[in-house]
């Protein structure tokens, strides 16, 4: 799989004062998946899909009085390609690990609540939310893992249990809410003869 991957080089320049902007490159390289493969030098695959995070990376660094430069990088031998491909995919297994870790978490809230009989509507959005964020992530990870590592399908499966862990508890909270006020679906009981309005 190593031969088959071309690979771009980022070579990020900038002065160490102040140290804003050399975090703010870092940051984005990071964010797009980069690697760093030794100091100042950072790789990622040569692919179209990761050319907005470097212009980004590339404006800031220039901002901060940098230079940026990105080489396109050809290993001359199975040892070289393999260096970069061994730190990007460890650098994605480790996504993938801290993601599902997350997925565990939201897993055991949603058992915390139902174990507290907490089934109410405010609740349930906070869960909503707090899946919103995981499958915002997750298409984040899923983007920048050309790799098609094996954990990226363990990670997808984690997200659609937790998907329906909070389907489940959706449902609970619907029922406790639907006994304890008149259901909004339900026709109105009709009056008794002899009633008063």
């Amino acid at each position: 799989m190593t031969d088959n991957l071309r690979w771009v080089l980022v070579l990020v320049q900038l002065p160490s004062e102040p140290s804003r902007h050399r975090v703010a490159v870092w940051r984005e390289l990071r964010k797009a998946g980069a690697v760093p493969v030794s100091p100042g030098t950072w790789a990622l695959p040569a692919s179209p899909a990761f050319q907005p995070a470097l212009d980004r990376a590339g404006e800031l660094c220039r901002n901060g009085g940098g230079t940026f430069a990105v080489i396109d990088a050809s290993p001359r031998d199975e040892a070289s390609a393999r260096l970069i491909f061994d730190a990007f995919a460890a650098a994605r297994v480790d996504e993938w690990v801290e993601f599902m870790a997350d997925c565990g978490k939201f897993e055991a809230e949603i058992d915390r609540e139902i174990a507290k009989s907490k089934f109410t509507f405010g609740e349930l959005e906070e869960e909503e939310q707090s899946l919103d964020r995981l499958r915002r992530w997750y298409r984040d990870l899923k983007k920048r893992d050309v790799l098609a590592l094996p954990e990226a399908s363990a990670a997808e499966e984690r997200l659609l249990n937790c998907e329906r862990v909070l389907d489940g508890y959706a449902e609970q909270v619907y029922q406790v809410m639907r006994g304890s006020s008149p259901a909004i679906d339900s026709p109105p009981e009709p009056k008794k003869p002899g009633a008063t309005p």
